[in-house]
Order: structure tokens, then sequence, then C-alpha cells
């Protein structure tokens, strides 16, 4: 159940991130389920492949590479999911940014994070 609501709650964030953000277009809260999914996957799998080839540069850029790591991310979902479009590199990096605030802001409302422990 917890899975469903972070999923909802990221489709939202993402959802209002394109509403605020002019060069995102994505066609409706479907389209942000799927980009939900696959911004995931691609962060679970990609990602980490990503930040270890890069830690030299992350090293010298004090870890301002990353945000560009994040950008190329989301244009690769952009790539991939149907119904949703980022305009360039500097529209994918302030959509991540703003992602990651808002659902920060969401995530605020998702409720307890403890899970209840049994007593005896």
């Amino acid at each position: 159940m917890r899975i469903l609501i972070h999923w909802i709650v990221s489709a939202l964030a993402i959802l209002v991130t394109a509403y605020l953000l002019p060069g995102v277009a994505i066609d409706g809260f479907t389209a942000a389920l799927i980009v939900a999914i696959v911004l995931g996957l691609i962060n679970a799998v990609l990602r980490p492949l990503l930040m270890f080839l890069t830690l030299p540069i992350n090293i010298l850029t004090l870890g301002l590479f990353v945000f560009v790591i994040n950008g190329l991310l989301v244009m690769l979902a952009a790539s991939i999911v149907p119904g949703f479009a980022v305009d360039g590199l500097l529209s994918g990096i302030l959509f991540a940014i703003i992602v990651a605030i808002v659902h920060a802001v969401l995530g605020m409302f998702e409720g307890d994070k403890k899970e209840p422990s049994a007593s005896v």
C-alpha cells in the first residue's frame, strides 16, 4: 500500500512540475504515472552506474555534475515515455530539481513513515 501511495505522490509531483515549468509537457495523469515508474527504474538502475563512472568529474565540480546527470536521466525518460516531453538539458535539470522539492512537500502528507510494530 505504501508503494502505491509513493507512486501516486510521485505522479502528482511530476504533474505539478510540468504545470510550473514551461519547458516540460505531459499529457495527463496516466502519462505522469508511467513517467514516475520509468524515472524510478532509471534512478534505480542507471543512476548508480553513472554516479560511479563520473565520480572524478563529480569531485572536480564539487558534486554539481549530479545536476547534469539528473537532467540527462529526465531527458532519457522523456524519450522513452510517449506524452512526456522535455525541451532540453536545462529544462531537464530544472525539472529534476523542482520534482525533488515538490515531492518532498507532498511527502509530508503521505503519513507516518514508521511501520506498525507488533507489540507483545
